[in-house]
């Protein structure tokens, strides 16, 4: 692990807390490695039934670090971002992964929670895609997944206008499974997670498979072309000029 991303081991749940407070978790290239590698020895440990992610001092994250966004353009584009090896760890980790979230939850801390079997809502979160914003374009397979779960022109509010979604539209729209007081979401989702801990493990993997086997190939198809996408867009003037003026507004 990096001192960014923290991982605890108790009564058959591993815990990944995010933990890079002074730049609300952004994710960097390191905190995905670290993910991607929990995520394979979740898979591999017997004394692990359950992932939860989530994010420290009451944010969930801002989404990637812009770093590693301009070390990424001025770079080679990789056959896989560390982003989306990460998002493929996700999807293919056999046991139940949870997600609760407060504060924001912005770029990639939006589209990672489609992969997510369950999203647990403090009434702080706010979600929001604004990659056009950046001059760039969905990701994390979101341009398949998104309208399929929330219809189409929701969908696009969110990933074509980046419009935010506080907790209680996130959950009206099918995006989480419940919202709870902030103060609260720690002890509800140790309880719902004590749940799931507690049932027969293999039929939770196969289940898990069978849910998602039917659409798992337009899924990895759609995040490997939205990877070509996406760093095309990346390298090109309007994203660089998209993501200086950020920069120039967070500094201020």
């Amino acid at each position: 692990m990096t001192e960014h991303v923290g991982m605890e081991v108790a009564d058959s749940v591993m815990t990944l807390t995010l933990d890079r407070p002074e730049k609300k978790n952004a994710l960097t290239a390191d905190m995905y490695a670290a993910l991607t590698a929990a995520l394979g020895e979740a898979g591999n440990r017997d004394d692990v039934r359950v992932v939860v992610l989530r994010g420290g001092s009451g944010v969930f994250t801002a989404g990637a670090d812009l770093d590693d966004f301009r070390k990424r353009a001025e770079g080679p584009e990789p056959a896989l971002s560390p982003g989306m090896r990460f998002i493929f760890a996700l999807r293919a980790c056999e046991k139940p992964v949870v997600a609760m979230v407060q504060g924001l939850a912005l770029g990639i801390g939006t589209t990672l929670l489609l992969h997510c079997d369950f999203v647990y809502l403090g009434r702080s979160a706010t979600l929001r895609t604004p990659f056009i914003d950046l001059g760039l374009c969905p990701e994390a397979g979101s341009s398949v997944l998104l309208p399929a779960m929330v219809g189409e022109r929701r969908a696009a509010e969110l990933l074509l206008m980046g419009e935010p979604l506080d907790a209680a539209q996130a959950l009206e729209c099918g995006l989480a499974n419940a919202v709870y007081a902030d103060a609260d979401l720690d002890q509800r989702v140790a309880e719902k997670v004590a749940a799931l801990a507690a049932k027969p493990p293999h039929a939770m993997r196969q289940s898990k498979r069978l849910m998602r086997a039917a659409r798992e190939a337009a899924v990895a198809d759609a995040i490997r072309e939205e990877q070509v996408i996406f760093g095309r867009l990346l390298r090109s003037e309007e994203s660089r000029n998209a993501r200086e003026a950020l920069q120039k507004r967070r500094s201020r």
